[in-house]
């Protein structure tokens, strides 16, 4: 089994988010993990925007990338530049995938423009995640031509 870390910010919404998606789209293909360079908590929007995909992020916990240092992964996938730029030198993994996801946390507006924004996010990041497990997850003979 591949083990997956997603490294964010804050591991309070695209990393979540993440990990969700793959549990939910690779379950049997890896054990994954997600975390931030801080702790901001599990965003409410983004536990809404999930559940709306029938995806429960009420069981999820915050944690820094600190809880995993003695782990080797096989990929580690940062969802945003802060993440890439600083991660820890001493952290140890095979492969790094890097995608660049806007923080729907920074939207303002109104109820309906934040809830947009998250959206957005949650849609993008299903994107990559699933790109991400068709080219490196699945077996070459489960993968579409």
């Amino acid at each position: 089994m591949k083990k997956v870390l997603v490294l964010c910010s804050a591991n309070s919404v695209r990393s979540q988010m993440a990990e969700a998606y793959l549990k939910f789209y690779a379950k049997g293909y890896g054990i994954f993990f997600s975390a931030g360079l801080e702790n901001h908590g599990i965003n409410p929007y983004a536990a809404k925007v999930m559940e709306d995909d029938n995806i429960d992020l009420n069981e999820h916990l915050s944690k820094t990338v600190e809880a995993f240092n003695n782990i080797t992964f096989d990929y580690l996938i940062t969802v945003c530049n802060q993440a890439k730029e600083r991660i820890p030198r001493n952290f140890s993994y095979r492969n790094h995938v890097h995608f660049d996801i806007d923080d729907p946390a920074d939207a303002q507006g109104t109820e309906e423009e934040i809830l947009r924004a998250f959206l957005d996010t949650r849609e993008t990041v299903k994107r990559h995640i699933l790109q991400f497990i068709g080219r490196n997850l699945l077996p070459k003979s489960e993968r579409q031509s």
